[in-house]
């Protein structure tokens, strides 16, 4: 059976301790089989003691990073790439304080930021990311967390919306400590084949967010579901698939996620709903495909 999981995206923004002390228990009372924890900046809440709240509900944990203002790695000034940096490592100590596997977010420049490339001056910015993201890689893997890496649609970036862009990106890191965050939403407004291109990440695949194609619960949409997760299967992904939504309620999310309207007719509706649906898939029986030995640097 897939894992299931749900970010705290879906109620609220930042994520405190107390907010999470609130959440966890309902989360895992509706079935959830781990909860998902934005770390927006460090210390919003304490990993520690979020790893003994999850514990004791049976979840475990994953984590998203967030590139808000300022946070930049590549077409920026040294000073702006450490600082970013030194974020990017916070949020991998408290990856591994809860207890999560993986990082997973746009670790490449801050969401909203955009910018004409020439083919030439693209492959110059996926140079710097490389740069910029080794040590943070390094980090991770000392950690034994993983740096998932998100495209985004072509409205929130510039620097990667594919799959095959986020691929060239990130050749010359090492596969199995850095790779890339899947989002379906993400995928199916920049991919023209959803599973083709979840099947072409399989071999850097570390993290899966789900929802519907206009951020609701996942099911209450067109999307090909079984489609969808007959390729995950392929790709040998083990990870959970985590329903990321977020509320109209917080004036700064709703301006981020361009979320003007209500997604549902509660938000627990599309925890709960999106839940029930994912779990009335069935786990297809596909054999995986070939993974390629991870790459060293």
């Amino acid at each position: 059976m897939r894992a299931l999981g749900v970010n705290t995206w879906v109620w609220t923004s930042p994520l405190t301790d107390a907010a999470l002390e609130r959440l966890a228990p309902r989360v895992a009372e509706w079935g959830f089989d781990a909860i998902e924890l934005p770390v927006e900046n460090a210390g919003d809440w304490d990993p520690r003691r979020a790893r003994d709240l999850l514990d004791g509900l049976g979840l475990t944990a994953t984590v998203v990073l967030v590139m808000g203002p300022g946070r930049e790695l590549v077409a920026t000034g040294p000073g702006t790439r450490a600082n970013t940096q030194d974020y990017l490592r916070r949020v991998v100590d408290a990856a591994a304080g809860v207890g999560s596997p993986v990082i997973a977010g746009p670790a490449y420049a801050s969401v909203g930021r955009t910018w004409r490339m020439s083919e030439s001056e693209r492959a110059g910015v996926y140079a710097e990311l490389t740069d910029a993201l080794a040590p943070v890689v390094d980090h991770a893997a000392a950690a034994g967390v993983r740096v998932a890496v998100e495209p985004l649609n072509r409205y929130e970036t510039s620097v990667l919306n594919t799959v095959d862009q986020a691929m060239t990106a990130l050749a010359d890191l090492p596969a199995r400590h850095c790779g890339l965050a899947l989002d379906v939403y993400h995928l199916n407004i920049e991919e023209r084949d959803v599973a083709a291109a979840v099947d072409r990440a399989a071999p850097r695949l570390h993290h899966v967010q789900v929802c519907a194609n206009d951020r609701g619960a996942p099911g209450a949409d067109h999307l090909d579901w079984p489609g969808i997760t007959a390729a995950l299967d392929r790709a040998g992904y083990t990870g959970p698939l985590v329903i990321e939504s977020f509320t109209a309620d917080n004036a700064s999310i709703a301006t981020a996620a361009s979320v003007w309207r209500p997604l549902a007719e509660t938000q627990d509706a599309i925890a709960v709903d999106g839940l029930a649906f994912l779990r009335s898939l069935p786990d297809p029986a596909v054999p995986p495909l070939p993974r390629p030995a991870p790459t060293r640097r």
